[in-house]
């Protein structure tokens, strides 16, 4: 679309004047180039600034769609390719070496920051190394670019790009460690489950009252270590399980390990075994004040509040709550990724239904591509 047209148009909705129009359009300009236009559903013709206008439409006074405008135009945070995939590339020198240099020193008994003048103990942390597995939890966990930045140090027979492994590749990936390592006897020592982002723990770790059961991608990997029974064979008996993900809310970190605790302490208290060892890290945490609240963003709760369609209120969504206003889990998050908007930000930002029996039609500023349909 013409760019002349839709900022014409923009100014239109929005009723700026000459110097206000030029403001703006120098602001949209700029963020569309350096950040918005990169999103991943737009396409050619329709992205951020057209997208902008159609949102803004929704609202049908010029206050509500001031106070739409002014929430994308200050509170609105949107994670780039290149700064998640920052964290991507951070995730091994802050995280992984970190953790093995920490064991391979205690091994050895000396200082960590000994670790590399120390022959036996860097051997020992070559050794650990490659007895680490990393396993993606879904598709935003990027393990190519994880694999990329860690060329020569990382092999592909350590990165499993499915989170569900059956007892052949289990196997499969134990030999390869035998083989790689000439020792017949050698196990794995960590696994690190990895994934983008985590907003309420809900995906990771949940319990489910109409099940009685608990559930999340934590316990399928438990229960396919389980079926597979590689428990014993394929792991060290002090093995560590990893839970990392690049970017995570304040609320998940804490949720998700009070509920590891939680499904610890239940399971030993039933005769049930569970991951003895299990450390969970972060690329990035979002502060405790980042979710919309009623004090700072009153307004704009408002349009969240009025314009609305409980359509969007599917099984999966409802695992998060009855009412979707707020987002999955209730999370009311600003936040908008690259590759898609996470289902835990405001719904007024990414979604998009038809408004049948007499209800709203909700226009995305950000599409979401559901997971789930």
């Amino acid at each position: 679309m013409n760019q002349e047209f839709i900022l014409g148009k923009l100014s239109e909705i929005m009723k700026w004047g000459t110097d206000q129009s030029r403001r703006e359009f120098a602001w949209l300009d700029l963020m569309s180039k350096m950040k918005y236009d990169g999103y991943q559903d737009f396409r050619a013709g329709a992205r951020f600034v057209e997208s902008l206008a159609d949102w803004l439409q929704q609202f049908p006074t010029l206050a509500e769609r001031e106070t739409a405008y002014g929430f994308v135009r200050k509170y609105l945070v949107y994670v780039s390719p290149g700064e998640m995939n920052h964290l991507v590339e951070l995730f091994f020198p802050e995280t992984v070496q970190w953790r093995l240099m920490q064991k391979a020193a205690a091994q050895s008994d000396v200082p960590i920051y000994r670790l590399w003048a120390n022959t036996k103990a860097a051997a020992l942390y070559d050794r650990l190394l490659r007895q680490t597995l990393f396993i993606e939890l879904s598709d935003g966990a990027r393990i190519d670019v994880f694999r990329r930045a860690n060329a020569g140090l990382v092999s592909n027979e350590q990165v499993v790009t499915a989170p569900r492994i059956n007892k052949a590749k289990w196997d499969d990936l134990l030999k390869d460690l035998q083989d790689d390592l000439k020792d017949p006897e050698a196990q794995f020592a960590f696994v690190f489950l990895v994934d983008d982002f985590i907003a309420s723990g809900t995906t990771l770790l949940r319990w489910e009252k109409d099940k009685n059961r608990w559930n999340g991608k934590m316990l399928r990997f438990w229960d396919d270590v389980e079926e597979a029974g590689v428990a014993g064979t394929h792991f060290e008996p002090t093995w560590v399980l990893c839970v990392h993900h690049y970017l995570a809310t304040h609320r998940a970190r804490e949720t998700a390990e009070q509920r590891h605790a939680g499904v610890l302490k239940e399971r030993r208290d039933a005769g049930q075994d569970w991951f003895e060892r299990v450390k969970f890290s972060y690329g990035m945490v979002l502060p405790e004040s980042f979710p919309v609240d009623q004090a700072h963003h009153g307004e704009f709760l408002k349009l969240v509040e009025n314009y609305y369609d409980d359509v969007i209120e599917t099984k999966h969504m409802k695992l998060g709550g009855e009412d979707a206003r707020l987002g999955f889990g209730k999370c009311a998050l600003p936040l908008v990724l690259e590759h898609n908007t996470p289902n835990n930000s405001l719904s007024l930002l990414w979604a998009d239904t038809p408004g049948e029996k007499g209800k709203h039609s909700m226009r995305p500023l950000f599409r979401r591509r559901q997971r789930h349909t």
